[in-house]
């Protein structure tokens, strides 16, 4: 199917609380994916498809795992926190696909910290996630990047620290979840040509 559209530069995120759409600037275009890997990846696939864009840049909230970080973070690597398919492959790990075809982590190719993704919002302890490294955790990136790899299209994510993954999670995303797009919008120069 040919493009109905080239952009340069696809902003992805999940909800329009986390980023304004009317805030882009110029070539800059800011897509909402929906909340979970399912909304995450359907939009990724099709905006790869329809709008061939030449990055495609994750930009939402997350709750940190590791306590030392805060404010606005770049992801190196992310993993699914919530592929439990034992016993036929690790936690992590899909089943029954090669590495090849379908890594445990994906890496954007710059430094940054290591996101875990998964389908629930967490708010306790979970010892797998220390145990690997996690830094953070969200509920689309893994998505997103696995979308761009099967494509071939760059990503970079970014990711605002709303909560610390514990009781009061849901509080303090709620309270929180607007103050990252400053920070992203101020960075993005630095990533992109705007």
């Amino acid at each position: 199917m040919p493009p109905t559209q080239l952009a340069a530069t696809i902003v992805l995120t999940a909800l329009p609380n986390e980023l304004a759409a009317a805030d882009a600037p110029a070539g800059v275009e800011v897509v909402y994916c929906g909340v979970g890997k399912v909304n995450a990846a359907l939009h990724a696939t099709r905006i790869i498809l329809e709008r061939r864009p030449s990055l495609v840049i994750n930009f939402g909230t997350a709750g940190k795992i590791d306590a030392r970080h805060d404010g606005l973070l770049e992801v190196a690597t992310v993993l699914q926190r919530d592929m439990l398919a034992m016993p036929l492959a690790e936690r992590g790990v899909t089943p029954l696909m090669s590495p090849a075809e379908q890594p445990a982590r994906l890496d954007s190719g710059y430094p940054g910290v290591v996101c875990g993704t998964g389908d629930s919002f967490v708010s306790s302890a979970d010892e797998w996630l220390l145990e690997q490294g996690v830094d953070l955790v969200d509920m689309e990136l893994f998505a997103i990047a696995r979308a761009c790899r099967h494509f071939g299209v760059p990503w970079r994510a970014f990711k605002f620290i709303t909560d610390g993954a514990d009781e009061g999670a849901a509080d303090d995303w709620q309270s929180r979840v607007h103050l990252g797009a400053e920070l992203f919008w101020r960075h993005l120069p630095h990533v992109v040509k705007v």
